[in-house]
């Protein structure tokens, strides 16, 4: 199973994707909020959404899991 991780410790501004969802490399997946920036998190690799693990709202720290795909 493939992980994406927070890059940094933030609030999660924006979920730009559900379970279910094709996601391509190099997609914005997430947009944290940090320092009043906003720090998109991107796919690392293409696949399949399996489960989303934070909400828009939500605190993560580093290397959270924030997605989990196939």
């Amino acid at each position: 199973m493939n992980k994406i991780v927070a890059v940094m410790a933030g609030n999660v501004w924006k979920v730009l994707i559900q379970p279910g969802d094709r996601v391509e490399e190099g997609q914005d997946v997430i947009i944290l909020e940090s320092m009043k920036m906003e720090i998109p998190i991107t796919a690392e690799f293409a696949g399949t959404v399996k489960e989303v693990k934070v909400n828009e709202g939500d605190f993560v720290n580093e290397e959270d899991v924030l997605i989990e795909m196939e």
